[in-house]
């Protein structure tokens, strides 16, 4: 009963790491190539396993690249939630993905564009830019908390706007724009600005007055 079941983890841990091959293998070449110029073949040749192995994990190519975007976001959701936890403020916690950003670019990591990929290379209705699509939904959602936090104004359009940025920001990375994450970052910051509160009519005007008449209201 022991050795039985000795093998039967070992083949358990050996299908497992035949699974993590592949995976490892279609990041890689998804990120740099996109989705479409990779085929099921290469992907097995260059994972070394065999054929049946690869359809016993991944039915179809389009479960391998799901997979693969489920990989992209644990990896961008990890990195951005730790560089949030070393924020001093909740506006540097808001920046952090640029932090995070700039550190991607400066290295030339490929899949920093992955969603935006998908999207464009099977459109909003193929299934697989829609799941490409809710991981940006999910990516958004925790901005607008972010900057519910912030006590920002609109936080939902805070959102959709500050994701234009890192968007472009991609953009202007892949046109070689080794700045793109800093100059992003400094509108983001200006973003910020426009969605702080504004003082209502009556606070406007104790603002304005002169120091020594408020001086002498909080007095008498």
């Amino acid at each position: 009963m022991g050795d039985r079941n000795r093998g039967t983890t070992m083949g358990a841990a050996e299908q497992a790491q035949a699974r993590e091959r592949i995976l490892e293998t279609a990041y890689g070449l998804f990120a740099r190539r996109g989705v479409r110029a990779v085929g099921i073949d290469e992907i097995i040749t260059e994972s070394g396993v065999a054929k049946a192995t690869f359809y016993r994990h991944f039915p179809s190519k389009d479960a391998l690249v799901l997979a693969y975007m489920d990989r992209w976001y644990q990896v961008r959701h990890d990195a951005i939630e730790g560089a949030i936890a070393r924020a001093h403020n909740p506006d540097d916690a808001i920046l952090a993905a640029f932090t995070v950003l700039d550190d991607w670019f400066s290295r030339g990591a490929a899949e920093v564009t992955t969603f935006l990929h998908v999207v464009i290379e099977f459109g909003p209705d193929h299934h697989l830019g829609q799941a490409a699509m809710a991981h940006l939904a999910n990516v958004r959602g925790r901005l607008a908390v972010l900057a519910a936090g912030a006590g920002l104004d609109d936080p939902e359009g805070f959102a959709w706007s500050f994701h234009i940025l890192t968007k472009g920001a991609m953009v202007a990375s892949m046109e070689g724009d080794q700045r793109a994450a800093a100059r992003a970052r400094k509108l983001a910051r200006a973003l910020i600005n426009l969605h702080r509160p504004q003082p209502g009519p009556s606070n406007r005007a104790a603002a304005h007055r002169p120091h020594k008449e408020r001086q002498h209201r909080i007095s008498a």
